[in-house]
C-alpha cells in the first residue's frame, strides 16, 4: 500500500503522519525555589529573519505599526505591492504597552535559521559543528520548565508551535543525559498538520471517514509510545490519561474544522491568511483550549528576503497584524489575561549588503551570513502585566542578547535559581517595572 492509499484509508490526509504531534508524559516535576512574575509565557519567533533597518529603523516607513509606534509611510514604491490588512486589532501600539530592546543581537554562531532557534530555545551559542539531524545536546526552555516547575504541572502546559516539521521538532528536547524526552512539550506543526498539501492533491471529493477519532487515537498511541518509560527512569513522571484525551479532541476538533472549510480564513483578512497568520492562528486555539503556562510559537514567512525584497515586507506586515492579533487573544482569554508574558525576537537578523537577485519593483533581495555584523542585529520586545513589565519603554543603546531569553522566562516562571547555572545568558531587568 502506498502512502496515498494509507492516508485514504486512515482518514487523515489533513494531517499527514509526518504531521503527528508528539503528546508527552505529566505529572510530577521538581518543585520551584523561586517567585513568579506572571503564570504564563509565550515566545514569538518572530517572521523568519528579520533586518533591524526594516523593523525598528523603519528604513521603509513603519512596516509594522502594530508592534512599533509611529505612522512613518512606507516607501512610495512599495506601497502598492502591499497586502490588504484589517486595522488594528489594538489600540495601541505594542511598544507603548511594553519595553522594546530596539538593539538586541544574535552575537555567536553561524546566522542560519536553525542556529538561531537553536540559541533562542537553548540560551546556548551554537557553533559550525551544529547537527542539523539531531537534537541540541543542551537542554531546551520546554525540558528545563518541566523539570524544574512546580509538582502540579501538567505536560499539556508546554507547547512548541513550529512552522513545519522540517527541522524544528528537533528543538523540543535535547540528547542531555539529565534531561532528555521525558521533559520535553507538546510539539505541533499545525500548517502542516491541519492544512497539509496532502489535502490539496487529494481534491475535493476526498471526505473524512466516521471513524477520524479511532484512527487518530491509534496513530497518536504510536506517536506517544516512544515517551512510555518506566517510572524509575522518569523521575517519578508518568502519562495521564487526562492529557492524552484532552489533546485527542482538541486535535479532532481542529481537523474537522479544517475539513469543513472554517479554517481557510477564519480572521477574515481581506488579502487572505498566509502560513505565519495560520500558525498564530492555531497557537491561540492551543492558547484557549489548555491555558499553558509556556508556549513557543515561530514564524517564517519573511524568508522570502532571498529572492523578493518587496515580499519580505509585505510579510514583515503580515506578521506584525498576527502578533497583535496573538496579543488580544492572550488579554481576551480568561486565565490568561493580565497574567502572561509575550516576548517577540526574530532568531537573527539579513545582511547590510543585498544579493543580486531583484523583484518586480527593482529591489535587491537579502541573505543572511557570518560575516555581516547587520545579520546579528535584532530586536526584543516584552510585554506583560501592568506593575510587572515597564509600559513604553525603548531602549536605544545595545543591551541584551538570544541567550537573555531563556533565563528571562525561567525568572519569569519562577524557576531562574534552579538553571541559571548552566544558562550563560542573563535576565532581562530592564524590561521589569
Amino acid at each position: 500500500m502506498n502512502r496515498r492509499e494509507f492516508i485514504k484509508k486512515g482518514s487523515l490526509t489533513a494531517l499527514g503522519v509526518a504531521g503527528l504531534p508528539y503528546i508527552l508524559p505529566s505529572g510530577r516535576l521538581f518543585a520551584a525555589t523561586g517567585a513568579r512574575k506572571v503564570n504564563h509565557v509565550v515566545f514569538c519567533l518572530f517572521a523568519g529573519g528579520v533586518r533591524n533597518w526594516e523593523s525598528v529603523q523603519k528604513a521603509e516607513g513603519n512596516l509594522m505599526p502594530n508592534i512599533l509606534s509611529g505612522s512613518e509611510a512606507i516607501s512610495s514604491d512599495l506601497v502598492g505591492s502591499m497586502s490588504n490588512l484589517p486595522s488594528s486589532p489594538l489600540s495601541s501600539s505594542m511598544q507603548s504597552m511594553g519595553t522594546l530592546f530596539r538593539e538586541f543581537r544574535f552575537s555567536s554562531g553561524p546566522t542560519g535559521h536553525y542556529n538561531g532557534h537553536t540559541t533562542a530555545l537553548t540560551g546556548q551559542h551554537t557553533s559550525t559543528a551544529l547537527n542539523l539531524r539531531a537534537a541540541p545536546d543542551m537542554p531546551t526552555i520546554f525540558e528545563l520548565y518541566r523539570k524544574h516547575n512546580s509538582p502540579s504541572t501538567s505536560a499539556t502546559n508546554a507547547w512548541w508551535v513550529s512552522h513545519s516539521n522540517n527541522l524544528y521538532p528537533l528543538l523540543n528536547y535535547s540528547t542531555h543525559p539529565n534531561y532528555g524526552p521525558a521533559y520535553g512539550a507538546n510539539q505541533i506543526a499545525p500548517t502542516q498538520l491541519f492544512q497539509g498539501s496532502s489535502l490539496d492533491a487529494l481534491g475535493p471529493e476526498f471526505s473524512i471517514d466516521p471513524d477520524i477519532q479511532s484512527e487518530l487515537e491509534r496513530l497518536t498511541h504510536f506517536s506517544n509510545s516512544q515517551f512510555d518509560i518506566p517510572f524509575s527512569a522518569a523521575a517519578g513522571l508518568e502519562n495521564t490519561v487526562e492529557g492524552r484525551e484532552q489533546i485527542q479532541a482538541f486535535l479532532s476538533q481542529m481537523v474537522q474544522a479544517a475539513q469543513s472549510g472554517q479554517h481557510i480564513n477564519p480572521w477574515s483578512v481581506p488579502s487572505g491568511m498566509n502560513g505565519d497568520m495560520l500558525n498564530v492562528f492555531y497557537a491561540e486555539e492551543i492558547l484557549k483550549e489548555f491555558k499553558p503556562e509556556l508556549l513557543v510559537v515561530n514564524m517564517f514567512g519573511v524568508d522570502v528576503a532571498h529572492t523578493n525584497f518587496t515580499g519580505y515586507c509585505d510579510n514583515l506586515r503580515r506578521a506584525d497584524w498576527a502578533v497583535a492579533h496573538l496579543w488580544n487573544t492572550i488579554q481576551n482569554t480568561p486565565g490568561m489575561a493580565n497574567d502572561t508574558l509575550l516576548i517577540v525576537a526574530p532568531e537573527i537578523g539579513r545582511n547590510a549588503n543585498p544579493n543580486t537577485i531583484v523583484d518586480v519593483n527593482g529591489r535587491a533581495a537579502l541573505d543572511h551570513t557570518t560575516d555581516d555584523a547587520v545579520s546579528r542585529e535584532i530586536f526584543c520586545l516584552m510585554l506583560g502585566p501592568a506593575g510587572i513589565v515597564q509600559a513604553n519603554q525603548s531602549i536605544q543603546t545595545v543591551t541584551g542578547e538570544s541567550i537573555d531569553i531563556v533565563p528571562t522566562i525561567a525568572d519569569a516562571l519562577g524557576f531562574g535559581s534552579e538553571v541559571s547555572g548552566i544558562l550563560p545568558g542573563r535576565v532581562l531587568q530592564e524590561a521589569y517595572v
